[in-house]
């Protein structure tokens, strides 16, 4: 698991950065992301055991081993270790995607499909590798506003998806079929994910993705 530091970017105390400042900054700066990561590894088990409604701080505070004014001050409570994880995970699926798309091509790669599709694999090998964290956000649960959330960087992910799969900008904006084109094909994907981060087996998971690769060749075309 990555741990996530879009909440408190700098937690060394003395204004240093990671890479920065003196030896005794940089322990603190591995303490708090230590800290951060037992936090959210305890987080992610309470959710998937009890569900975000019926987890409690306090058994996520006794799993981590971290003081509850620790988990308030990196987190804010329960609410923000949802969300953490959350970005975390999106990050990851996000970033995984672009690097595939980046090295496509790099290899030569032109085909806009063939590029969406790169992207795609690698966005649901996410989903299975990361599948203990893609499964807490499969149920809908979470805290206000989580929905939004969600709905937002669904949002965005139609977005990026539309312009890579029109290619080298024409121009002019994407048009109605575009749109509906990325929609149809991110929501695919978004369907696919939840089926991976489900599936029995490694055998089972790399069955589906390679199905739903062609299934979006096919639509896409």
């Amino acid at each position: 698991m990555r741990t996530s530091r879009t909440r408190h970017g700098n937690d060394t105390g003395n204004g240093d950065g990671p890479g920065g400042g003196s030896a005794g900054g940089g322990r603190q700066w591995a303490r708090a992301d230590a800290t951060r990561h037992a936090l959210l590894s305890a987080a992610q088990q309470v959710f998937a055991d009890r569900g975000y409604a019926d987890a409690g701080i306090a058994e996520i505070v006794e799993r981590s081993g971290i003081s509850v004014g620790s988990l308030y001050h990196h987190y804010g409570g329960k609410a923000g270790l949802y969300v953490a994880l959350w970005e975390d995970l999106t990050a990851e699926q996000e970033a995984s995607a672009a690097q595939a798309v980046s090295a496509a091509r790099k290899s030569g790669e032109s085909d806009p499909i063939a590029l969406f599709t790169s992207g795609a694999r690698a966005y649901l090998l996410v989903c299975w590798e990361r599948r203990e964290a893609a499964r807490l956000f499969l149920a809908g649960e979470g805290p206000s506003g989580s929905s939004l959330m969600r709905r937002s960087r669904a949002q965005h992910w139609i977005a990026q998806n539309t312009k890579l799969l029109r290619g080298p900008a024409p121009g002019e904006p994407a048009g109605r079929a575009d749109q509906v084109l990325s929609l149809v094909l991110t929501t695919v994907i978004g369907e696919a994910g939840r089926e991976i981060a489900t599936a029995e087996n490694e055998a089972e998971a790399a069955e589906i993705i390679d199905e739903v690769c062609r299934i979006l060749i096919r639509l896409a075309r």
